[in-house]
């Protein structure tokens, strides 16, 4: 039996929609309802990650249990581990990290990840998911990734790059990267020691610190590409949808 937590990193100060963890769909704050859909997956004990009293005392009203770290991680990936370390939880085997911001996500897509990990003894794993909007490819706030295979159900390629726009397709496996990591402890623990390459740095994507240093990442297929809360109209959109099916 593997030992796993999921750890959700979760700050006020997003540049384009400060305050957004704390926005209400159905009367819950968008940072419980992503807590809501990783305790359903029963995967392991869930913690949001936040430098923000606020977002801790909102998970906790809700239920959920959350731990403070500082405030001067460049990526989400540094905060969790930061959490990680601060909860001093033994034998961990793996760490999920879910974006805070998307609470859309199927649980059932983040269990798939998990058992894909176990099954292949994968060291990072990734999501992602087809694309059909025409400006997909443009679209600099969507992350693509293009992948050894073609995505199925069942299999778990290598991705080969990540970049926020395309001039054209470069193969016919593209597609929309959902920003949840899976990772075995070793190698977040040598993820997290790696400088940031100017690669990543550059593309402002966190992951190709990974490819910038031969640290492979496996992509398994979402059902659908969930619509991640960047911008007030992603939220209202978001919102209308959600608030629509319930």
């Amino acid at each position: 039996m593997h030992k796993t937590l999921i750890l959700i990193p979760s700050r006020m100060s997003a540049t384009r929609l400060p305050g957004k963890p704390l926005l209400k769909i159905n009367n819950l704050s968008i940072i419980s309802h992503v807590v809501n859909k990783a305790e359903k997956t029963k995967i392991g004990k869930v913690f949001v990650c936040t430098e923000d009293q606020d977002i801790l005392d909102e998970v906790e009203k809700n239920g959920g249990n959350a731990i403070l770290t500082g405030n001067h991680h460049k990526t989400g990936t540094d905060r969790i581990f930061e959490a990680y370390k601060k909860l001093g939880i033994n034998d961990v085997d793996y760490i999920l990290n879910i974006q805070g911001d998307e609470p859309a996500l199927d649980e059932q897509d983040i269990i798939n990840l998990y058992n894909l990990m176990i099954k292949n003894n994968s060291h990072i794993g990734t999501l992602a998911a087809e694309n059909e909007d025409k400006n997909f490819f443009l679209n600099e706030n969507i992350v693509k990734v293009d992948t050894q295979e073609k995505l199925n159900n069942t299999n778990f390629p290598l991705a080969l790059s990540f970049s926020r726009k395309y001039e054209s397709r470069i193969n016919e496996n593209v597609y929309h990267h959902i920003g949840m990591y899976a990772y075995d402890v070793k190698t977040l623990e040598k993820f997290i020691h790696l400088k940031q390459t100017k690669n990543e740095i550059k593309n402002r994507l966190e992951q190709l610190r990974a490819l910038d240093n031969n640290l492979k990442i496996n992509v398994a297929l979402a059902k659908f590409s969930p619509i991640g809360v960047d911008t007030k109209e992603d939220y209202l959109a978001l919102k209308k949808i959600m608030e629509y099916k319930s």
